[in-house]
């Protein structure tokens, strides 16, 4: 009896701080994308409430006609504009801080393992609520799905996927790539990982 998770990073935004929307190019990847998975019986789409994967999100639920809600625990990790007056240099320095040490808690926001577990709590607790074979869209970040992903799976089984995997996670899931997961019995098989096979359709 198992759970399918598709989570998908939203797609490309406009380079500006703050909250920013996607771009026209992002459009065109978030429709593609929804195209893909409306092949799919999806049960219900969630959410980051940050505005480039709300937008994203918003594509899909069009093409699958699922329910789509937000959750707060699919924010990134910290985002540039969080800290007022920080330089977009100053922030990916933070950023990159992050990503070696994960105990490490930035000024404002979340560690990476308190970003992971707070995905991890959320896919837990939509396995447990839906019925199993169900399949569940996840729109979210680059950064909070390889959080989790580095805190669930050891390092051979991510190198698997790509050679360091740690070390470069920063660069491995771009834009509405899409990562499979299968939850069944307490644990998580990665199916896939970042496909973007969907885009150069």
């Amino acid at each position: 009896m198992s759970t399918t998770f598709f989570l998908v990073r939203h797609a490309i935004k406009e380079k500006a701080i703050g909250d920013v929307s996607i771009t026209s190019k992002g459009t065109v990847q978030a429709q593609l994308t929804a195209q893909s998975l409306c092949q799919l019986p999806i049960t219900t789409i969630v959410t980051s409430p940050l505005r480039r994967a709300k937008e994203t999100a918003e594509y899909m639920a069009l093409k699958t006609k699922a329910t789509i809600s937000e959750d707060n625990r699919l924010r990134e990790r910290a985002n540039w504009g969080d800290i007022p007056d920080q330089t977009f240099e100053e922030f990916v320095a933070m950023w990159e801080r992050c990503t070696r040490d994960p105990d490490y808690i930035p000024p404002v926001g979340d560690s990476a393992k308190q970003a992971g577990a707070r995905l991890s709590s959320l896919l837990l607790e939509l396995a447990n609520h839906y019925p199993p074979e169900t399949n569940i869209v996840i729109v979210a970040h680059g950064g909070l799905i390889t959080d989790f992903l580095v805190q669930t799976f050891s390092e051979d089984e991510l190198n698997v996927w790509h050679p360091n995997f740690v070390a470069v996670q920063s660069e491995l899931v771009s834009e509405c790539s899409i990562t499979k997961l299968i939850y069944e019995s307490g644990n998580y098989n990665l199916v896939d990982f970042a496909s973007v096979k969907h885009l150069n359709s």
